[in-house]
């Protein structure tokens, strides 16, 4: 099977999961340099509309607007950029979506008094001034009262719309977004990608051991554990159905140094590391059975009320097929053989065929494989 070029979602991926820090801080930075370029522009042309019906006398340039945009999104992005991201890594991360929001709030009306009051008493004589031609002009304190009004207002909704945009990157994963409002999905398309389905082991049982708040709980850290693992192996986090997920690749990344394989062991790996924690808190520590597929598959946008991309095909049948057959084999990872082909693990891995199945639902027999660790 042909491996395909990276295509911009790929290499967004790529660049999100390897620089994740980067990423973010060049997202924030160009924000706010688009945030403030715009306001300039309107500042301007409100200026210039004075300028048609009275004698009144433009102090600044575009030119020199467009300087000072480029200054303060530098630092706006990197203020809030730096904070939220190591808020959202260490603080956020398991707080209520209300009580984060509540928080986000208020530091972002501190982060703005800060930022307004460094731009007032530090920055503005020394470089601000100079650059709009305002070194001649002495601002009182009521002026600087409105100004203030009108950077608390275009701040406060500036963080609205990046939060929007950051959360529809949470929704859809990093390089989706600007595909998405290209319409890229709209019409389906044909895509190779590879699947996993990861199942809780003996989920029955243990939801009847640990009772359904307590098991639910037990799920949400579970799945908290493989999104720790996602972005090493550059996967993308497709669904979350009861006590399963599903994992997707694209080929490219997939075969890649074997990830769509090598992920699976990273998350048992992760799970063992904590294994104290989940013993003392559940009693038990989380084993999934997995299914791996690649073949074709339709992408498409779905839904108007709840919109969603989703993918149709063989490929994700096969693979939650096979994912369903690993207790009657008594094994926790099997594959197709066409995969195990593919990504050629035989020296890596202990593969071993558990002959052809004719899975449920599927007219031709498929041959599986085990795949454990050597």
């Amino acid at each position: 099977m042909s491996v395909e070029k990276l295509d911009y979602t790929s290499r967004a991926r790529r660049i999100t999961f390897k620089y994740p820090l980067f990423t973010h801080l060049s997202i924030q930075i160009n924000f706010w340099i688009l945030a403030h370029i715009s306001f300039v522009v309107i500042h301007y042309l409100i200026l210039r509309s004075f300028m048609t019906t009275a004698n009144f006398v433009m102090v600044d340039t575009l030119a020199s607007g467009f300087l000072l945009a480029v200054i303060l999104g530098l630092l706006f992005g990197i203020s809030f950029g730096m904070i939220e991201y190591y808020l959202e890594n260490r603080f956020f991360r398991r707080k209520s979506l209300g009580r984060v929001l509540i928080l986000k709030a208020i530091l972002s009306i501190i982060v703005s008094l800060v930022l307004f009051y460094i731009i007032r008493y530090v920055l503005f004589v020394q470089f601000i001034a100079p650059i709009v031609n305002l070194s001649k002009i002495k601002l009182n304190d009521e002026s600087w009262r409105y100004i203030f009004y009108l950077f608390l207002i275009q701040t406060s909704f500036m963080n609205i719309i990046i939060s929007f945009i950051n959360q529809m990157n949470k929704k859809f994963g990093p390089g989706i977004l600007l595909p998405l409002l290209l319409g890229k999905y709209r019409n389906p398309r044909e895509e190779e990608r590879i699947f996993m389905f990861m199942d809780l082991q003996s989920s029955t049982t243990i939801a009847e051991s640990l009772g359904h708040i307590k098991y639910s709980a037990f799920i949400q850290e579970s799945f908290m554990d493989i999104n720790d693992v996602v972005p090493k192996f550059r996967a993308e986090i497709y669904q979350y159905v009861g006590d399963e997920i599903v994992i997707s690749w694209t080929v490219s990344e997939g075969l890649r140094k074997s990830s769509c394989v090598a992920f699976y062991f990273a998350c048992e790996a992760q799970f063992n590391k904590r294994a104290i924690e989940y013993t003392n808190e559940y009693g038990i520590v989380p084993k999934f059975k997995a299914g791996l597929h690649l073949g074709k598959v339709t992408a498409v946008e779905i839904g108007e009320i709840k919109r969603d991309i989703a993918y149709h095909g063989d490929t994700l049948n096969t693979a939650a097929r096979i994912q369903s057959v690993c207790n009657d084999h008594g094994k926790y990872l099997l594959a197709s053989k066409e995969i195990v082909d593919c990504a050629n693990i035989t020296e890596q891995y202990m593969v071993e065929s558990m002959g052809e199945v004719l899975l449920k639902g599927k007219r031709n027999l498929v041959e599986i494989m085990s795949i454990e660790q050597c």
